[in-house]
C-alpha cells in the first residue's frame, strides 16, 4: 500500500500520517519526487483502514501497490532512480559503461585493462577477485590480493571499482575496497547475502538469475531496498534456454519490461548474455536500443590466456570500438555516453 501526499502537504502533515502507519506495526519508505511524496506500507501489521488514512490532513489518495515488489515498483517511486558513480549519474539521460576482465589475474593485468578501458571511454572498471566456479578445480580468485589490485588500478586511473562479493562475512571487506558490490548470478537468491549488502547502504549491481523470472530479480532487490538501500541496478545477463550456440540467450525483452515496472536502472551484461565475444557489440547496441542504462562490457588484453571467460572478452581495441559505436547511437535513443570525471594521472 503506498499512501499519496497532496504537494503542498506540509512537514508536520506527513509525519503525522507515518507515525500512524507504525503505530499499527509497519515499516515505512518514504519517497520525495519532483511533484509528489509518497509513502510506502511495507511489512505485516494491523488490518489497515484505508479510509481513516485517506481522511489524514495532507493525504490526497491511498492505493495498494498490484506488485509483490513495492518498494521496486514505479508505483511506491514514479520517477528514476539515479545513482552517483564517478561523478555522473546512472540512469537518465547518461549510459554507464562498466569493463574490464572477468578475474583479477595479476596485478599487471588489471592495471594494463584499466588504464585501456579508462582510454576508450569506460565509466567504471570491474574485475572479479572472488569467483564463484562450476568446477572446485577452476580458478577461484585472488581474494583480498585482487581487491589490493583493484584499489591500486583505481588510484592509478580514477575509475571507480565494481567486484562481486559472494559471502555476507566478507561484505565489510569488499567495502573498504570496491565502490559497487556486484552479486552474481547465482548468489541472486542468496538471502542472508541480499541482507547484508542492503545494510552496507554501498551501490549494488544485482545480476539476475540464470533461470530467474523478472519478478523474482525485483523481489530480490526488494530485499536490498528493505534495508534502505535505495542505490541498486539490476542486470540482465541471459538467461539459460535449450540454445546451444551461444552461452545463454540474452532476454532483450527484460530491459524494456523493467523499466516498465521498476524505477531501479537496468545494466545490460551482453558478454554473459551471449558468451562469445563476436555477438558482444550487436547485442550491446540492441540493449541500447532498448533501454538499458549502461553496459558491463568483459575487456581482456589477452583472452586466449584469461584465466576464465576469455572466450567472451574482448580485446582493448574493440572495446574501444564498440565504445564509438554506442556514442554514435546513444544520440538517436535520446541517451549520451557518461563523460566521467577522472583524475590526472
Amino acid at each position: 500500500m503506498i499512501v499519496v501526499m497532496n504537494i503542498n502537504a506540509t512537514a508536520r502533515e506527513i509525519s503525522d500520517v507515518i507515525a500512524r502507519i507504525r503505530a499499527m506495526g509497519y515499516d515505512v519508505h518514504l519517497s520525495e519526487g519532483k511533484e509528489r511524496t509518497i509513502i510506502g506500507v511495507i511489512g505485516r501489521g494491523r488490518p489497515i483502514d484505508r479510509e481513516q488514512l485517506a481522511l489524514m490532513s495532507g493525504v490526497q489518495s491511498v492505493m495498494p501497490v498490484s506488485h509483490p515488489f513495492k518498494i521496486a515498483s514505479r508505483e511506491y517511486h514514479p520517477d528514476d532512480t539515479l545513482i552517483p558513480l564517478n561523478g555522473i549519474m546512472v540512469g537518465g539521460p547518461n549510459l554507464a559503461i562498466i569493463a574490464g576482465p572477468c578475474s583479477v589475474e595479476s596485478r599487471e593485468q588489471i592495471i594494463e585493462t584499466a588504464y585501456a578501458v579508462r582510454e576508450a571511454g569506460a565509466t567504471a572498471l570491474r574485475g572479479g577477485a572472488f569467483k564463484p566456479r562450476s568446477s572446485p578445480y577452476a580458478f577461484q580468485g585472488l581474494g583480498e590480493e585482487g581487491l589490493r589490485y583493484l584499489a591500486e588500478a583505481r588510484e592509478a586511473t580514477g575509475l571507480p571499482v565494481v567486484t562481486e562479493v559472494m559471502d555476507p562475512q566478507l561484505v565489510p571487506l569488499v567495502c573498504q575496497y570496491a565502490d559497487v558490490l556486484q552479486i552474481g548470478a547465482r548468489n541472486m537468491q542468496n538471502y542472508t547475502l541480499l541482507h547484508a549488502v542492503g545494510e552496507s547502504q554501498h551501490p549494488v549491481l544485482l545480476k539476475r538469475g540464470m533461470s530467474s523470472t523478472i519478478e523474482e530479480l525485483l523481489m530480490s532487490a526488494e530485499y536490498i531496498l528493505s534495508h534502505g538501500n535505495m542505490r541498486v541496478m539490476v542486470c540482465e545477463r541471459g538467461i539459460r534456454t535449450f540454445e546451444t550456440y551461444t552461452r545463454n540467450t540474452f532476454d532483450i525483452n527484460a530491459i524494456p519490461v523493467l523499466k516498465r515496472l521498476s524505477h531501479l536502472p537496468v545494466i545490460a551484461d551482453p558478454s554473459h548474455g551471449v558468451g562469445r565475444w563476436e555477438y558482444v557489440e550487436s547485442v550491446a547496441l540492441a540493449a541500447v536500443a532498448a533501454g538499458a542504462d549502461g553496459l558491463i562490457i568483459e575487456v581482456h588484453p589477452q583472452p586466449e590466456q584469461a584465466l576464465s571467460d576469455g572466450q567472451q572478452s574482448l580485446r582493448p581495441e574493440r572495446f574501444a570500438e564498440l565504445v564509438a559505436r554506442v556514442r554514435q547511437l546513444a544520440p538517436v535513443v535520446g541517451r549520451q555516453v557518461a563523460e566521467p570525471q577522472l583524475q590526472q594521472v
